[in-house]
Order: C-alpha cells, then sequence, then structure tokens
C-alpha cells in the first residue's frame, strides 16, 4: 500500500536533488508543504532559482514556498560539483515560460520548517537529499517540532569501509552529506525522530547507466522526460567502471521510498556518528547505538519503472 501525507522537502541542489524535487511533485499521494535548499552540493541562489521554476513548471500546487539556508558547512563540496546548480537553472525547459516560478520566503530554511511543521495538523515527513544542518538547527531552536515528525528519510551516511570522500582531511570512510556537518547528523541522531537511511549501498543496484540514458531519450517528447533526460545529462557516464563515487539515482530513491515502500526492504542498524578526526562522518555500527531503519534491498525493475511512470507527465 501507498504512503500517503505531509512532507517538507530540504535538498542540496544537485542534479539528482532537482530531478527529485520534479518527482516529488508528481506524487498524487504526497503533499509538499514546503521547500528548503541547503547550499551543499550547489551554489545557493541558481539552485533556489531552479527550485522555484521546477515548482512552477511542473508542481500542481504552484504555491509551495521555497526556503534558503542560512547553513554553513565544516567541509565544503567541490567547486566543480557544486557549479551544476547553474547548468540547470539555465535550461531552457525551465525558462521558456519567465512568470512561472513559485514564491520564496524570508525565513531561513530551519525557521521556515518549525513554521510549516507547527502549523500543520497530523504528522509531517521530512525528506532531506543533502545534509542535515537544517533540521539539527531546527530542533535545537524548537524541540516540540520533534512530537510531530513521522519520520526522516535521508540520503546519507555509509556503513561499508569506503565512502565517497576523497579529501585530505578524510580518511575515506564517510559519505559526502555526513562530511560536510558531522555534528548536525549527532544532533539528529540524539533526537527521538524515526530515520530511515538511504545510504550508499542501499543505490548499488541502481547506477545511472548509459542504457538508463538512452530509454529515458526515446521518451523525450513528453515533457517530464525530457526535463530529467537533460539534467541527467549533466551526471558523469559511467561505462567503464563502478566506484562508491559513480552516479546513481540515489535521491531519486530517497524521494520514492516515501511514496512507495514497497519497491524497497529495510533492516534495523544501531550507530553512532564520528564528529572528529580523520573520520569524522562515519557512520558506525555500535550495540550502544539509536537504531535507524536502512534500505537494504531495492527492487531494480519495478524502481525504474516508477521512475519513468512519474516522470511522464500528463500536460
Amino acid at each position: 500500500m501507498k504512503w500517503c501525507g505531509k512532507v517538507f522537502f530540504n535538498h542540496d541542489g544537485g542534479i539528482d536533488d532537482f530531478v527529485s524535487l520534479f518527482l516529488l511533485l508528481q506524487m498524487e499521494n504526497v503533499k509538499v508543504i514546503g521547500v528548503g535548499v541547503t547550499p551543499a552540493d550547489c551554489y545557493l541562489e541558481p539552485a533556489v532559482s531552479a527550485s522555484r521554476k521546477i515548482i512552477g513548471r511542473f508542481g500542481r500546487n504552484t504555491d509551495i514556498k521555497v526556503a534558503k539556508s542560512r547553513a554553513r558547512g565544516k567541509n565544503p563540496f567541490p567547486k566543480e560539483w557544486r557549479m551544476d546548480a547553474f547548468y540547470v537553472d539555465a535550461l531552457p525547459i525551465l525558462n521558456e515560460f519567465p512568470t512561472m516560478q513559485s514564491p520564496m520566503t524570508k525565513l531561513a530554511a530551519h525557521q521556515f520548517m518549525i513554521h510549516r511543521i507547527l502549523e500543520c495538523d497530523g504528522p509531517i515527513t521530512l525528506i532531506f537529499t543533502g545534509p542535515l544542518t537544517d533540521l539539527a538547527m531546527a530542533i535545537t531552536r524548537e524541540p516540540a517540532i520533534v512530537s510531530k515528525i513521522e519520520r526522516l528519510v535521508w540520503t546519507g551516511g555509509t556503513f561499508t569501509n569506503v565512502g565517497n570522500v576523497n579529501e585530505p582531511n578524510s580518511d575515506g570512510t564517510a559519505e559526502w552529506n555526513s562530511f560536510w556537518d558531522p555534528t548536525a547528523v549527532k544532533t539528529v541522531w540524539k533526537s527521538t525522530i524515526p530515520i530511515e537511511l538511504v545510504a550508499l549501498e542501499s543505490v548499488k543496484k541502481i547506477p545511472l547507466t548509459d542504457q538508463v540514458k538512452k530509454q529515458w531519450a526515446k521518451m523525450r517528447k513528453n515533457i517530464g522526460m525530457d526535463f530529467m533526460g537533460q539534467c541527467m545529462a549533466i551526471a558523469p557516464p559511467n561505462t567503464h567502471f563502478q566506484t562508491n563515487a559513480t552516479f546513481a539515482l540515489w535521491d531519486a530513491l530517497t524521494i520514492s521510498v516515501v511514496s512507495n515502500p514497497s519497491l524497497v526492504r529495510k533492516k534495523e542498524v544501531k550507530s553512532i556518528v564520528r564528529t572528529h578526526g580523520s573520520d569524522q562522518g562515519r557512520l558506525e555500527q555500535s550495540e550502544v547505538g539509536r537504531p535507524v531503519s536502512i534500505i537494504d534491498e531495492v527492487d531494480r525493475e519495478r524502481f525504474y519503472a516508477y521512475i519513468a511512470q512519474l516522470g511522464t507527465v500528463q500536460e
């Protein structure tokens, strides 16, 4: 059975974040109550602009407000990765109708999230496809929101020995969304919010292959599939090798888990977070750690079919 409910979405402006925002807007069983943008895997201004254009062009409710984050990470993403937000913001498909943009709020992203959670009836699901800094700031400032959060679904972390960080101050065991602000992860881990983790190992079966890109290209007459194809054309190919840094449909899986949990299998893991030293940002299994639910298996074919179904926009 598909879940139905209200969602606050916080992303960090990568290519897959924008595709995930688009997909989230197509889900009939999801009501998006707000969007926050964190300047982690992006530059903030173009990422906010692209988000507003995506909502304006593809959203069923174009009144969804977008908020800028004031978060700053301990370990910045590489500049080359952050440039992608400029490319997406400039796509002709998002600029054909200049007036089609959703409104912005003057509140900072963590303040806006607090406001939306407190004013909504019923539980809220949080989706974070970037670092957890805004959530850590929100629950520190207003602990009362925790009781209204049904769950956090987070793209981040890994329990393998090899992460996707290759920086001078890292031993390579961390994942980037955790590495950007390890202290924020620890703050969230100390809370009672139920956590569903879509980790590096969760997406090993769903890489963004040339075959997937070519299949989407065949469907480009549909405006939604054309948008996804244009975005993912920016992503590097993985024709000849596979690593933990290989581009996968990671954030898209996180979005899909919320709407269609039958696509995946989960298991419980108890874990702690390393916040200092060369392994900062590393998640480590521990019997004294807090329990999180991690995606263990993905039904690959059903997942790809679901993405294509969502992407086929009825104009």
